[in-house]
């Protein structure tokens, strides 16, 4: 079809043009496109390039793409729109090798493919390459086995420091630097790290250009990511490497990093900053917002601009518009997380408008982990906050689950509920709940007490006495504002003369220079610092009160409190925020008197204080149901106050709107409960001990040995499902092992002992389906087989579309968003009896189902 084919070769002159190709000299610039040997074109032929290109009688499929010194650089295999660019691989690579050239591009018009001959598989391009940028990517000859061989020891970071640098006193004149962040002082990679990093050497040895590790909070991803950039660079399997964050103030952060530990040896800038010279570095670090404004990412760099891709907290950076910014590029991919998907449940396609936050946090994580390349969800590398807290470079929380009779009834399941006559003089009813609480629902008492609370058992610093450092999550900005004004007040009473209204910082996107501040938090001079001992190099300002800042990535060892006066109802916020307090810290390190150090007698972090005053963690512990539609956590044998759910008819109400509780408030109750080493049960569910566990059954293992499935899927439903110690059950198993369809206990098992090789996804195992189809029956004509597998997948795979097909109401089809009218015409008339009979006899619908 000639019009398919002109039309295709016009979109890619375009886009050659666009990226800076020539077809045409350029007064002393040559044109650097060639048609195939002997085929040449004058400019009053372009137009006739898009016509029936695929016939021509000179016999023109390919571009050749030239370099600065008109030497082959690349070969671009043109198709109609109507075919698919890879039917012309084997074509492109055979010209591309006869010319020497290394890379090839494959399109139709619509879908392009990049292809490195010596990296492995063609891979997707939204744009084409730039004749710079591809002359710059063939600078690196990849030698994955240089990489793999490579030795990384716990000194590979300071290999190449100055000497010194770790010592007591350099480590006193760093701290002064400005913008210094404490958590920059750790060099030699731990025993964890190492293994992250042997981990994806093992995984490049298996072919893989993409890898995952999910990292709890504060076990050193910025650290581990910066040895990997020197692995990558030093073995010269990248020349550019683009360090992806999701947030502004994380930038500056990463660059520290970066520049602490490798900058004797690398160059890194953050883009914004280097808009013109970026080029000269090897660590382009930037949020991924300013990479999409504009789509700046597309107009002005080129998908072989960065041989290396890391994105921080991955299943943020790439969720959304911002997955086409680390797509675009070609190249390794690495993604860091502190949050595993394993608690997340699967999502309802039943009802896909669903608005729970966590669901659209579980399909970012589920995509996440396909993203780099782990199907079966377990990652490249994986270490949990409990292993952090076994092996001693962690610390789990001690929660103080404090509830006002306010909050209390809040939390119950009818909620807050208020009585008051309307404007027609109607006796009404109106009950607040939890998500409610500083939006709609206004309580001064309740905020009072739940400050007084906070700082009457806040854990005080080791070394001054005074407030432990703290971060405190409010509902909203103005939320914020009010809760640092009742801290500063109440810290005036307790400390006189002693804060001037410095105790409390409200820490938001409305504060100027709020960015800085929480640098100025971590390093210990928000306001001032050494208020109680001047020797002792701690911040004046003791609280931090925020809503979304100091979250995701932000490193202050000696926080000691973290209070949460807000409901949360997302997991990732839950473990985010957690985390902010997990790290361990020695408190002597910012003393400069020997003589109180020697009396400082708990000088290391231990523990930190979750003060959680909305049942948070209750929720997360025992009402969170991984599998149902979540409910609000009831209170525990805590009464509602009142016949009328405690809120007395006091305060202006509108309906609909807003209502100011003028009334009392006490505390009803508080729970102090250290948490062990068992941890919470959110970080409990990590399935790959599953693995394990039954590996080191013998009885297990003796039973699959002898091919004894029916003792073993008993055994293990017994013996191993849903005991106290792992809380193992096929449902979460299922979850685990991040598969879009429905997994058997069998299949899991025959993966743990190496019986098949991975789990298959949905549309593998519809495709063996088909295959096994028509392997006896091949249509006539061979076109129609598109039409065929459309209509067997959508039988298999939608309850509809059977119901349809089976009770012949074949008009519904016009309604039907998965299969239609025109869909099931194409079918040729013996196969849509042929596919439902062969389906109902030789097809388990059970293992398609999500």
């Amino acid at each position: 079809m000639p019009d398919k084919e002109a039309a295709a070769r016009i979109k890619i002159n375009k886009l050659l043009e666009a990226a800076g190709w020539r077809f045409f000299a350029d007064g002393t610039v040559p044109a650097n496109i060639r048609l195939e040997p002997s085929v040449t074109i004058k400019s009053t032929d372009l137009d006739a390039l898009g016509a029936n290109f695929e016939q021509s009688t000179k016999g023109f499929v390919d571009f050749l793409l030239l370099d600065a010194k008109g030497f082959p650089l690349l070969v671009l295999e043109a198709k109609a729109e109507d075919k698919n660019p890879l039917v012309g691989k084997e074509q492109a690579r055979k010209y591309a090798k006869s010319q020497n050239c290394r890379f090839v591009i494959l399109s139709n018009g619509n879908l392009h493919y990049f292809w490195d001959l010596e990296r492995g598989s063609p891979y997707v391009i939204t744009s084409f390459p730039t004749p710079d940028s591809v002359t710059g990517y063939q600078k690196v000859t990849p030698n994955p086995q240089r990489l793999i061989e490579e030795q990384v020891v716990e000194d590979y970071i300071v290999r190449t420091q100055r000497p010194n640098y770790r010592s007591e006193a350099g480590w006193r004149n760093e701290a002064e630097r400005p913008g210094y962040i404490q958590t920059n002082k750790l060099r030699f990679l731990r025993p964890y790290q190492l293994k992250a990093i042997h981990s994806l050497q093992a995984a490049v040895g298996d072919g893989k250009a993409r890898f995952l590790f999910e990292m709890a909070t504060g076990t050193g991803k910025t650290l581990t990511a910066a040895a990997v950039i020197k692995l990558f660079l030093r073995s010269g399997n990248v020349r550019r490497v683009l360090f992806l964050v999701d947030r502004l103030e994380l930038e500056d952060q990463a660059k520290k990093s970066f520049a602490a530990a490798l900058s004797a040896d690398y160059q890194t800038v953050i883009y914004k900053e280097n808009r013109d010279d970026w080029r000269r570095a090897e660590i382009v670090v930037t949020t991924v917002q300013s990479l999409l404004f504009n789509n700046k990412y597309q107009k002005l760099f080129s998908p072989t601009d960065f041989d290396l891709v890391i994105s921080d907290e991955a299943h943020r950076s790439i969720g959304g518009n911002a997955r086409a910014v680390f797509d675009y590029f070609i190249g390794y991919k690495l993604g860091l997380t502190a949050t595993p998907r394993d608690y997340l449940r699967r999502f309802d396609s039943a009802k896909p408008g669903t608005r729970d936050p966590r669901e659209a946090e579980r399909r970012l994580l589920l995509d996440t982990y396909r993203t780099f390349g782990c199907e079966n969800s377990q990652p490249t590398f994986r270490y949990s906050l409990l292993d952090g807290v076994k092996e001693g470079f962690l610390v789990n929380p001690t929660v103080v689950d404090a509830r006002t009779e306010v909050t209390t009834t809040l939390l119950s399941e009818e909620g807050f509920v208020v009585s008051f006559t309307d404007d027609a003089g109607e006796d009404q009813q109106q009950a607040f709940k939890q998500r409610e609480f500083e939006k709609r629902f206004f309580a001064d008492t309740t905020n009072q007490l739940l400050c007084k609370t906070f700082l009457e058992n806040a854990m005080r610093d080791p070394v001054s006495g005074e407030i432990g450092k703290a971060i405190i999550f409010a509902v909203s900005q103005n939320h914020a504002a009010k809760l640092a004004q009742i801290l500063n007040q109440m810290a005036d009473r307790m400390f006189p003369a002693k804060y001037q209204s410095d105790f409390a910082v409200q820490v938001t996107s409305q504060i100027p220079d709020a960015q800085q501040f929480t640098i100025n938090f971590a390093n210990n001079n928000l306001l001032g610092s050494g208020n109680f001992i001047p020797a002792y190099k701690t911040s004046k300002a003791r609280i931090c009160v925020t809503v979304g800042m100091m979250t995701t990535g932000y490193d202050c060892t000696d926080i000691l409190n973290i209070g949460l006066f807000r409901p949360i109802f997302s997991p990732t916020d839950f473990i985010q925020i957690k985390g902010r307090g997990t790290r361990k810290h020695d408190f002597r390190e910012v003393l400069f008197d020997d003589t109180i150090k020697e009396g400082v007698r708990q000088p290391i972090k231990t523990a930190f204080k979750l003060f959680d005053f909305f049942a948070n963690c209750e929720y997360f512990e025992e009402e969170f149901n991984y599998d149902e539609v979540l409910k609000l956590p009831p209170p525990k044998g805590q009464g509602k106050g009142s016949e009328d759910g405690g809120g007395g008819g006091q305060g202006p109400v509108v309906v609909g709107g807003t209502y100011e509780h003028l009334g009392a408030d006490i505390l009803a109750s508080m729970r102090v409960e250290q948490i062990t080493a068992e941890g919470m049960k959110i970080d409990r569910m990590f399935f790959e001990r599953f693995e394990d566990t039954v590996r080191d059954n013998a009885t297990i293992a003796a039973a699959v040995e002898s091919g004894q499935w029916d003792r073993v899927i008993d055994y293990v439903n017994r013996e191993v499902f849903d005991k106290p110690e792992e809380y193992y059950t096929l449902d979460k198993l299922r979850k685990a092992a991040a598969v879009d369809r429905r997994l058997t206990l069998r299949e899991i098992l025959e993966k743990i002992f190496g019986l098949i090789p991975r789990f298959k996804s949905r549309d593998e195992l519809l495709e063996e389906e088909f295959s096994k189809f028509v392997a006896d029956r091949v249509p006539e004509p061979p076109s129609a087989i598109p039409a065929i597998k459309t209509y067997f997948k959508a039988y298999v795979t939608s309850n509809r579309v059977r119901d349809i097909i089976d009770s012949r109401q074949f008009t519904d089809l016009a309604t039907n968003p998965y299969f239609t009218t025109h869909d099931f015409r194409a079918v040729p008339q013996q196969y849509r009896t042929l596919v439902p009979e062969y389906v109902k006899d030789y097809v388990s619908l059970n293992q398609f189902a999500p």
